[in-house]
């Protein structure tokens, strides 16, 4: 299996499998000298790790961090990160009903038809138990931005799960961190529980839509045709385990906008600077930032393990039923919303690197 990396200068590669001994992250092109501890990135990862709530799997997992190498006296040497989280609640045995059976909606059929065997114990390499060693890597990308671009903030939340979506108007940033949904309007949270925990006691999951927003991004990241900053943020977002659809800004709905409406005005500010009257956009033009926020959203289809049974195909082809036992996440885009903030992380710093390395930060004068 190969093209278990991403990024061009801040690059990450994922290993591990869900139920293997242990999964991480090597982390490469980090600069040096940036503040880092282990207790850093466990504030990321147990935002993300499973269990903490009724409306996650149960699955019980410390997702402790190990940093085992690029890291002298708390600061990055420059030298490759290596990282690692040992898996210590694996439940092996709930997957040998599916070891001759395909799970419909899962990676079980494309996987075996492509490499002829596979992981069932939990999807093995497929499990969304991979996206842990995003985060890690993701702390270390936010640690770096915190020393290179001190404005920046990345902030994820989900703006929809199934019929429900939040109201915009009701928008509260410091919500966010308060309930177990990342949602940020409290209103839309107790619907939002009594709906999802209607559909976990039914044995039944429901989608999600996740959006991030990115402020205090200095303009001039990103390059034309191929180097696109949406692009590559495009290209992380859809790398999560069960994200079906990506867009930025205003996304598909700018099918439906006259170009007087889409485009967003630009004027002189006081200071110079120029402003805009809005950002459909969604802080990028050209592959390029704006300056605006970035505004980057994705859809998470429902969760595919459940215990509704599904009609399937054995290894030799022949009619069954399953029943996806173990522990599941009735929605699993809850836990989507840390993992899309690691991963914009992650391609911030690495279109800032790439920037410093072709421009150096030189930027058009306006005025």
């Amino acid at each position: 299996m190969s093209v278990n990396t991403f990024g061009h200068l801040f690059r990450v590669t994922t290993w591990g499998e869900s139920h293997g001994p242990a999964l991480g992250a090597t982390v490469d092109g980090c600069p040096p000298g940036i503040p880092i501890s282990e207790a850093d990135l466990q504030v990321w990862l147990d935002r993300r790790k499973p269990g903490q709530n009724k409306f996650t799997t149960q699955r019980r997992e410390d997702d402790a961090v190990e940093i085992l190498s690029g890291v002298f006296e708390g600061r990055t040497t420059g030298t490759p990160i290596q990282l690692m989280i040992r898996n210590t609640d694996q439940r092996s045995k709930d997957y040998g009903d599916i070891a001759e059976k395909f799970r419909p909606g899962h990676a079980d059929i494309t996987y075996w038809q492509k490499y002829g065997i596979r992981d069932y114990r939990g999807g093995g390499r497929s499990s969304a138990r991979e996206t842990a060693a995003r985060v890690a890597a993701g702390g270390i990308a936010r640690a770096a931005l915190a020393e290179l671009v001190p404005g920046m903030t990345i902030t994820g939340y989900m703006v929809g799960m199934g019929e429900h979506q939040i109201d915009r108007s009701s928008f509260d940033w410091d919500e966010i961190g308060r309930n177990p949904f990342w949602c940020p309007d409290a209103d839309a949270v107790a619907v939002w529980s009594d709906y999802l925990e209607g559909l976990r006691k039914a044995g039944e999951s429901v989608g999600a839509m996740i959006e991030v927003t990115v402020s205090g991004s200095p303009a001039g990241l990103g390059a034309p045709v191929y180097g696109k900053l949406d692009t590559d943020l495009a290209a992380a977002m859809m790398s999560i385990n069960a994200v079906k659809g990506v867009e930025i800004g205003e996304g598909m709905a700018a099918a439906r906008l006259r170009g007087s409406e889409n485009a967003d005005e630009i004027f002189r500010g006081n200071d110079g600077a120029p402003v805009f009257s809005s950002n459909h956009a969604g802080g990028i033009l050209g592959g390029i930032s704006t300056g605006q926020d970035i505004v980057v959203r994705f859809a998470v289809k429902p969760t595919s393990s459940i215990l509704t049974p599904r009609k399937t195909i054995t290894k030799s082809g022949e009619p069954t039923e399953i029943v996806t036992k173990g522990r599941h996440d009735p929605c699993v885009g809850i836990r989507a919303v840390p993992v899309a903030e690691a991963m914009a992380a992650c391609v911030m710093l690495d279109h800032l690197l790439l920037d410093r390395g072709q421009t150096g930060g030189i930027r058009g004068p306006i005025g």
